[in-house]
């Protein structure tokens, strides 16, 4: 084979996902068996490199790579970069820029936090939220990256490489999964491409006074619905984050947060809670499974809003007596601003003083706005 035949070794940018005070996990892609490490840079001239993985071997595919570091100092800026070595010929190397990240700091006094949801797989789309979204302490993207999972070839050039942007440069990123992204014959394989700090597809993070919980709807249909041909179990996962929610909420950087939000792909409430009608296409608009069991142990942590898409239809929810948290919905996968289903992306940003969450479509019109005060004896 020619050397112009040959694919790059390399697919992807190191893209930085589940950041935490003392590290976050480097993934990329890469076109055949290949090793990997991760090369790191600190302000005080401290250096290193990271390889071996949970069972000491250092980390390879043929896909993907992945690199977890850890033992860095909070709210800290490092250099990294991503080294790989081709096993199979043609042996070569691919060493990356550098890019520089910043670790949590669970006491800064500001957080900045920025939400996507259902790209779909749309690079206009992606390409435009690229461009809108600032740097920010995390990026959360809110489920539905994907329509379905029909072709493995599809994982990173969605999650990893979408429409060809780095979409982790100055703001690490939070995958949380939609209900398509668990469709398709190989949606399985998702967990090989999205690192989350603890393995599961729920966590928490806390960002200066922000408390950030991602949580996992699941489907918007039951399980054995026959359109899944038996291939997820969300009832299960579900109750497995009812039971963790009671001893996250417990942690004292989770239970004292002046502020608290939750990030879920699937609403909790919404305008029009009918039941569906799954025999005739019906589809749930909102998850009263999972509110149902999530709902009680949110009210006693003292959520204050829910972020979510699914809808494709902007909506903001005020909280209530039932439902003491707000729910905000956000838009769908359209570049234009003023189509049916365009996109929009939410900016929450705290201080001491207030959180402000604003919900802009790509026109930089502001869809909507809330403005939250920290939980009284807080912060």
């Amino acid at each position: 084979m020619s050397a112009a035949a040959v694919a790059p070794l390399v697919t992807s940018p190191p893209v930085v996902m589940a950041p935490r005070p003392d590290g976050f996990e480097l993934v990329w892609g890469v076109s055949r068996l290949s090793r990997g490490r991760v090369e790191w840079q600190a302000p005080d001239g401290l250096r290193g490199s990271a390889a071996a993985d949970a069972f000491g071997m250092v980390a390879q595919g043929e896909r993907v790579l992945r690199v977890r570091l850890s033992g860095l100092p909070a709210g800290s800026p490092v250099r990294v970069r991503a080294v790989t070595d081709a096993v199979e010929a043609p042996l070569e190397r691919h060493t990356s820029d550098w890019k520089t990240v910043r670790t949590l700091d669970v006491a800064a006094p500001t957080a900045r936090i920025a939400v996507w949801n259902d790209t779909h797989q749309r690079d206009d789309t992606l390409r435009a939220l690229h461009a809108a979204t600032p740097a920010a302490d995390l990026l959360v993207w809110n489920g539905d990256l994907c329509n379905d999972w029909t072709d493995p070839a599809s994982f990173v050039p969605t999650v990893l490489n979408p429409a060809g942007v780095d979409v982790s440069a100055d703001r690490p990123l939070a995958v949380v999964v939609g209900n398509h992204d668990v469709r398709g014959r190989w949606a399985y394989q998702l967990a090989d491409f999205v690192a989350t700090p603890e393995g599961r597809p729920y966590t928490a993070y806390r960002i200066g006074p922000v408390a950030c919980l991602v949580l996992h709807t699941g489907e918007d249909k039951p399980d054995a619905h026959p359109s899944f041909e038996g291939r997820v179990a969300f009832e299960a996962l579900r109750a497995e984050q009812a039971r963790w929610l009671r001893e996250v909420t417990a942690r004292p950087e989770i239970a004292d947060a002046p502020y608290r939000i939750v990030c879920c792909h699937i609403p909790l409430r919404w305008t029009d809670e009918s039941p569906a009608d799954y025999d005739a296409d019906g589809y749930d608009w909102f998850s009263l499974a999972s509110r149902d069991a999530w709902h009680d142990a949110l009210v006693e942590w003292g959520a204050q809003l829910v972020v979510s898409g699914h809808t494709h239809a902007p909506a903001l929810l005020p909280a209530t007596a039932e439902f003491p948290y707000a729910q905000l919905v956000a838009g769908g996968p359209d570049a234009e601003p003023d189509a049916a289903e365009a996109a929009a992306w939410t900016e929450l940003s705290a201080d001491s003083g207030e959180l402000r969450v604003v919900l802009r479509d790509l026109a930089a019109r502001v869809r909507h706005e809330l403005r939250l005060a920290p939980i009284a004896g807080r912060g």
